[in-house]
């Protein structure tokens, strides 16, 4: 169990997430989010505003061994982009890090901020743009500018399952599985709730499956329950060998 938590245009070939993390925060590729993520860190939310915000990429996070990879979509403009770690510090990471913890895959319930003691089991959470975007978001094109990030890291995991958060990060995720050499259908599967899509590839099989977003318009509304995510983690973490 972990907490793992400049040079855009080079080679993304690394030899350790770390590298490979350490690299990610210093891109600047995209200038809308560069310029939108540190207006926010800049101006802050008046319930932060005695906090430093991070304001710079957010890497995943989790062991470079994980089985389970969860995917969302960016980071929140007070929640990762304030604290500087995925799902952290706002109402989506709330419920997320409590259904991990409800199955099994978190040692607490809470990711408040870095350094609290929050580790992950077998699972890595990462996203297919990692700077926050304006209203949540990305464009095609900084979304198609990110992925070399997410090819980058899925070059240095072996996931035996992925839960995709969204059918946002369900579309951009599928072209980076097909390049990563996972035999993807064509036509390419639709997004849904609870839908499981089963992966051949060279480097062995993976689970795909959708679940509803962890955004507040979900689970205010009962879209999506505590009791939904946790049966789509729960499945996953059982696909990929986790749980029995």
């Amino acid at each position: 169990m972990s907490d793992s938590g400049s040079s855009s245009g080079s080679s993304l070939t690394r030899s350790s997430l770390g590298q490979l993390d350490a690299d990610l925060v210093d891109c600047r590729a995209c200038p809308r989010l560069v310029q939108w993520r540190e207006k926010v860190a800049a101006e802050k939310r008046a319930a932060y505003r005695h906090e430093e915000y991070w304001g710079r990429p957010v890497p995943g996070i989790g062991p470079p061994d994980a089985r389970l990879l969860v995917v969302g979509l960016a980071p929140a403009a007070h929640g990762g982009n304030r604290t500087g770690r995925m799902f952290t510090g706002d109402r989506s990471g709330d419920v997320l890090y409590a259904a991990l913890h409800a199955v099994g895959l978190a040692n607490q319930p809470t990711s408040v901020r870095k350094g609290d003691g929050l580790a992950l089991r077998d699972t890595r959470i990462t996203a297919p743009v990692h700077c926050a975007p304006p209203d949540n978001k990305p464009t095609p094109q900084e979304r198609d500018t990110c992925s070399r990030w997410l090819r980058a890291e899925l070059a240095l995991l072996v996931p035996r399952a992925v839960v995709v958060l969204g059918g946002w990060g369900w579309q951009a995720l599928l072209p980076v599985l097909d390049d990563a050499g996972w035999a993807v259908p064509r036509p390419r599967p639709r997004f849904g709730h609870g839908v499981r899509v089963d992966l051949d590839g060279a480097r062995g099989p993976l689970a795909v499956f959708g679940c509803y977003h962890v955004s507040q318009q979900n689970t205010f509304t009962g879209r999506l329950t505590p009791a939904m995510l946790e049966q789509v983690l729960r499945t996953a973490a059982e696909a990929a060998g986790i749980l029995r």
